[in-house]
Order: structure tokens, then C-alpha cells, then sequence
């Protein structure tokens, strides 16, 4: 196996280089965020002909640290540390470990001759404005597990077999260490019922492990489903015979999305250009968590693969949203009734917008007019893309909708733009 990339990432903290913020790289636990911070950057400094003394790495979780933890012992340390008055590098690993963090890295700011980076995993911290509670002298730099890019940049060989091993165990970077399916399988059983669920229960104070539990298997088993957490608690209801609250299953779906495990797009109404909150979808941020949570059942390549474009498109850095475009048409009996079509996402970047689409594949001529039906139906004119697992050649059809495949997509930065 290959060295791992993470040149997106790597590059973002190169250009926060002595920009004067507190850099926090935040995401999702096991992601590699110390890999990014501790190996990649840490050598392309080095690289750089930065002495190695002039960085100054702690690592929270290590025992040998402890007494770092205390907000004075580390301030002190760092101080210490600090000779001359070249350029200090200032690295810290799993940052919430710490007492009164915010204030310490706040006191960092005042070295002149310092840059500080830091990671965390708690979530109330992740997902706070990092820049409010720096006084609006914090960067977020948001880590996600590998892109199929990146995993196929290390594993190498058929692309075919590269995606089945992808959506089958997902991206987080351990995972590419273990040899065997069982040893793979029980790392991310492992990891969801020890680090993210356990988290979540501890720092929430939830009182129903079980609820929560059957929670996440409910939207695992149901990826890009459109709900709310009144349809969720009447699910609940009927199929497990347990009455939640709507607002129980809400703060659980906060909770989730807060530690990053789940992320939500909201519907959005092309038309009527106005946001639709009565139902969202949700995508799991690494999709082999997702096929261990339901002990590797329901393996459907059309549903994951739609789960997989939206974690690449928000890699890219895209807003993505649900897209809702609404017609009128005439039933069998000649009255005319609204019909709500869907489009998969809707990614927006600055002044660029796109509108794609997810299909496993388009065999015939009926397939790619129900595929198109809502892109058809949208009146501007920005991109509108579907995606096939079919391995073909761009083309663009006369109605200027562009049909690309899926390793095309995932494979190229500029897919969008072909």
C-alpha cells in the first residue's frame, strides 16, 4: 500500500501558514486528523528547512502528557520551549483533553512568533463557531475520511475492485492496515460501539442507550430516505412498538450530526427558491461505519453510491441541498394535480451551482427520460450532471444534460466542469 494523501487538507493548512488564527482541524473521529497534523504537515515542514525544535508537537491522549492537560503546566511547557525569536510551530493533538483549552490557545495568540494548530473530538467544541470562541481568530479546517481518490491513490490496481472494497468498508484510513474482512468488519463494529456511540451517550447524558441505538440502525437502513423526527417516532411506533417523542429523536439526530457521524441536506424548492424543512435527508460521513452498523446487511450499490457523491461533493467543499422541483400534470381523469420531482443535490460553491443526479445505470431510452424527468422541469441555467456507474464517455444530450460516469466523477476534480 502507498503512503496516503491528503493533499486538499495539506494544502489548506500550507496557505493558514502565520495567518495569525488559531487553526482547529476538526472532523470526524479516526478520520486522520493526526495523521494530517503529525505526519504530512509536520514532514512538509521539516521539508521547508524548519528546525526541528522550532516544533513544538503534544499529543493530549498520550499518558506520558498528562500533566500537560493542566492549562498552566501547558502554557509553561510551550513557554519553555520557545529560545529565540524565530518561527514556532505549534501542534497540539486531541486539544479537549486540556482544562480551559480556549483560554490557553487564546494566550498562544499573544506569541509573536508562534502558529498554533490543534485537533479535537468533542463535539460541542467541533461544532461551535470556532471563530466566536476565538474572538473571531479561529480557522476551521474540517477533515473528512478518504475520498475514493485518495483511497484508490493508496490501494491501486482495477478500479472495480478498488469501489466494491470502498463501499463496502469505507474510508477511514485504519481500516487500509487490516488484511482480512473479519479484521476490517470488527474494527469499524468496534469503533462505532466504543468511540462514536459510547461518546455520544457519555457526553450527552443519554438516559435509553437502545433508543439511540435502534436510531441509527433505522437511518442506516434507510440512507437518502427523506424523514423528520415526527416520521422517524411514528416508525418507532408501528415497527418497534416504542413510543420517542419527535423531540427526543430530534436532539438524537442533533447529537449524530454533531459528532459528525450523520450529515443532513435540507429540501430545497428550485422554483419557488425557498428552503422546504418538513423533510430531510441524511448521509452517514463514512459509509463502511454505516454497513457495520447493520452488520454488513443491505449492500445496495444504488443507495450507497448516492451517499458516496454527496460525501464528494461536500469534500469539495459544496453546499450541498435536496432539490424539489414541482409541475402540474393531469391524472387519468383529466384533472390537473401537482407532482413534487426530485433532484438528488443541489451543490453550490460561490457563483458556481450544479444539479446532479444519481444513477446506478441508464440501460435504455425510458430510463434516461425518468432520470432527467426533474432536470428537465428546471427553468435556469446551470449545469445539470447524472452520474452512472457505467463506465462511458461524457456526452452531453440535446437538451444539455450531461451524462458522466461514476470513476470520471470521483476520479477527476474538474468532473463537473467537463
Amino acid at each position: 500500500m502507498k503512503e496516503i494523501k491528503r493533499d486538499r487538507y495539506l494544502k489548506q493548512l500550507i496557505d493558514s501558514r502565520q495567518n495569525g488564527f488559531i487553526k482547529v482541524v476538526t472532523g470526524i473521529r479516526r478520520c486522520g486528523k493526526s495523521y494530517l497534523l503529525n505526519v504530512l504537515f509536520y514532514h512538509y515542514l521539516l521539508d521547508k528547512g524548519v528546525a526541528e525544535d522550532h516544533i513544538i508537537r503534544i499529543d493530549l491522549e498520550d499518558r506520558m502528557n498528562k500533566e500537560l492537560r493542566n492549562p498552566d503546566a501547558m502554557l509553561h511547557h510551550v513557554h519553555d520551549r520557545i529560545k529565540d525569536n524565530e518561527l514556532y510551530y505549534i501542534i497540539i493533538d486531541e486539544v479537549q483533553l486540556m482544562d480551559e483549552f480556549v483560554d490557553v490557545l487564546n494566550s498562544f495568540r499573544h506569541i509573536a512568533n508562534a502558529d498554533t494548530y490543534v485537533t479535537g473530538s468533542n463535539s460541542h467544541f467541533l461544532s461551535s463557531d470556532i471563530p466566536t470562541e476565538f474572538r473571531g481568530r479561529g480557522e476551521t479546517i474540517h477533515v473528512n475520511p478518504l475520498s475514493f481518490s485518495e483511497f484508490y491513490s493508496a490501494v491501486g490496481g482495477d478500479k472495480q475492485d478498488a469501489w466494491r472494497e470502498y463501499y463496502t468498508y469505507g474510508g477511514l484510513p485504519l481500516v487500509l492496515s487490516f488484511e482480512t474482512e473479519q479484521k476490517k468488519i470488527g474494527y469499524l463494529k468496534n469503533l462505532f460501539e466504543t468511540v462514536y456511540l459510547a461518546d455520544i451517550i457519555e457526553r450527552h447524558r443519554v438516559q435509553n442507550e437502545n433508543e439511540m441505538r435502534e436510531l441509527v440502525l433505522i437511518m442506516a437502513s434507510s440512507i437518502g430516505s427523506p424523514c423528520n423526527p415526527t416520521k422517524l417516532s411514528n416508525t418507532f411506533k408501528s415497527v418497534k412498538n416504542v413510543n420517542i417523542t419527535n423531540k427526543t429523536i430530534g436532539n438524537y439526530l442533533t447529537y449524530l450530526t454533531e459528532s459528525f457521524l450523520l450529515n443532513k441536506a435540507i429540501r430545497y424548492d428550485i422554483k419557488g427558491k425557498k428552503y422546504i424543512n418538513t423533510l430531510t435527508k441524511y448521509y452517514f460521513s463514512d459509509i463502511g461505519l454505516r454497513n457495520a452498523i447493520l452488520d454488513m446487511r443491505q449492500q445496495e450499490e444504488t443507495h450507497i453510491m448516492e451517499n458516496i457523491i454527496y460525501n464528494e461533493l461536500i469534500t469539495r467543499g459544496y453546499s450541498v441541498d435536496v432539490g424539489m422541483v414541482e409541475i402540474k400534470k393531469q391524472d387519468k381523469d383529466g384533472k390537473w394535480v401537482r407532482i413534487q420531482l426530485e433532484v438528488d443535490f443541489i451543490a453550490s460553491l460561490g457563483s458556481k451551482k450544479y444539479y446532479v443526479q444519481s444513477a446506478l445505470s441508464i440501460p435504455d431510452r425510458e430510463k434516461e427520460i425518468q432520470e432527467s424527468r426533474s432536470l428537465m422541469n428546471i427553468d435556469d441555467s446551470f449545469k445539470k450532471i447524472i452520474i452512472v456507474k457505467d463506465h462511458i464517455m461524457p456526452r452531453r444530450n440535446e437538451d444539455g444534460i450531461l451524462t458522466i460516469g461514476l470513476f470520471d466523477f470521483l476520479l477527476k476534480e474538474d468532473s463537473l466542469d467537463i
